[in-house]
């Protein structure tokens, strides 16, 4: 079992930054595959950024460019740096981890999530 936490969200002006934590429980934190989905108000969850345990990035268009997704495997932690934040940004992140799977973006592959963090973007 893994039990993840995120941390890090909060109220931001456009343009401005956060960075996103994903603690994790456990020692093997760092055989899994890590991902970060977001949700807001009357949408679906979608994928926003993945990092496979082979050190493999992925990003949603829609990021891409703005953001960073790592991991440091002796803290259990996963962060994902976003920048140039805009109001279209604003949802519910959840980190999420999974052992293996076919499609590191399909939120469905994935075992384990935390609560979630709320990331608002002000115009």
């Amino acid at each position: 079992q893994v039990q993840l936490v995120e941390s890090g969200g909060g109220l931001v002006q456009a343009g401005g930054s956060l960075r996103l934590s994903c603690t994790a429980s456990g020692r093997t934190f760092g055989s899994y595959d890590m991902g970060w989905f977001r949700q807001a108000p009357g949408k679906e969850r979608d994928f926003v950024a993945a990092l496979s345990w082979s050190g493999g990035t992925y990003y949603a268009d829609c990021v891409k460019g703005r953001s960073t997704i790592s991991r440091d495997n002796a803290k259990n932690t996963g962060y994902l740096q976003m920048n140039s934040l805009k109001p279209e940004d604003t949802a519910v992140y959840y980190c999420a981890a999974r052992i293996r799977g076919l499609s590191i973006a399909t939120m469905n592959e994935y075992d384990y999530w935390g609560q979630g963090t709320q990331v608002t973007v002000s115009s």
